[in-house]
């Protein structure tokens, strides 16, 4: 099941970030099974880039939304999943507005994880 919601993720379809969305209640799908949670929305924000960093930044809105969860449920998945948004420097600088954001977003967050504030602050002032 990993390697389909791998598949499903990394497609080239226009719809794939709702697509991923719908799958988060898919059966065998759960945000308490890391390994399903990097085969789905890891694949995603790592190994889709054209979708990921699309430039309404609806990519980065949705890995926030998971990465909220994430934070309470497994603070170390999370620490994990935001890698793809703390390279910011790689991108146009619209990106990076959007990707500051987000970053800005998280790091507000009250019950913050250690790890994830960590990397946000680093990456925010590297950024």
């Amino acid at each position: 099941m990993d390697k389909w919601f791998s598949l499903q993720a990394t497609s080239s379809a226009e719809d794939v970030l709702d697509h991923v969305k719908s799958l988060l209640t898919h059966r065998t799908f759960s945000l308490n099974n890391p390994n399903r949670v990097r085969a789905l929305i890891g694949a995603f924000t790592s190994n889709n880039p054209a979708a990921f960093h699309a430039a309404d930044g609806s990519g980065y809105a949705f890995l926030v939304e998971m990465l909220t969860e994430l934070n309470t449920r497994n603070p170390q998945v999370a620490s994990q999943m935001i890698e793809p948004l703390i390279r910011l420097k790689r991108y146009d600088v619209p990106r990076q507005r959007l990707m500051r954001a987000a970053l800005e977003q998280l790091k507000a967050l009250k019950n913050l994880s250690g790890d994830l504030f960590e990397k946000i602050s680093k990456a925010l002032a590297d950024a």
